[in-house]
């Protein structure tokens, strides 16, 4: 009489091959979603940043334009008057990082005279 042989079970790689390239694909997709800032725009680097996607943000260039979802805005007075109600009580706001740190506070400061409640300066998280 023969011994049985026992069958070695193949792992089923060709599975967890798949899953791995979904969310590959996924993340590629997921990541092409968000409209870019401004090209040229180039973010302040801190390394403490409250992490969280800025949705509707004031841009400001580095010799002072400010702009809205790729328009220009004449002024942070106007940008805030013609915001929602809803919207009016936290302002973000995303600097260029040649943009001068006076120009940068006198911004906020207009904004917090025109009603925010909260002006966040969003910026790149540093790797250090």
């Amino acid at each position: 009489m023969r011994k049985p042989r026992h069958k070695t079970r193949i792992e089923p790689t060709i599975a967890l091959i798949n899953v791995v390239f979904l969310m590959l694909v996924f993340f590629m997709v997921a990541g092409t979603l968000a409209k870019p800032l401004d090209r040229d725009l180039r973010l302040v680097r801190t390394s403490d940043l409250e992490g969280r996607a800025p949705p509707d943000t004031l841009v400001v260039h580095p010799d002072g334009r400010l702009s809205y979802r790729g328009e220009p805005v004449a002024s942070a007075q106007a940008f805030y008057a013609a915001r929602p109600e809803d919207a009016r009580e936290v302002v973000r706001v995303v600097p260029d990082a040649a943009l001068s740190a006076l120009t940068l506070v006198d911004l906020a400061r207009d904004l917090r005279a025109a009603g925010a409640a909260r002006v966040v300066i969003v910026t790149q998280r540093g790797l250090e």
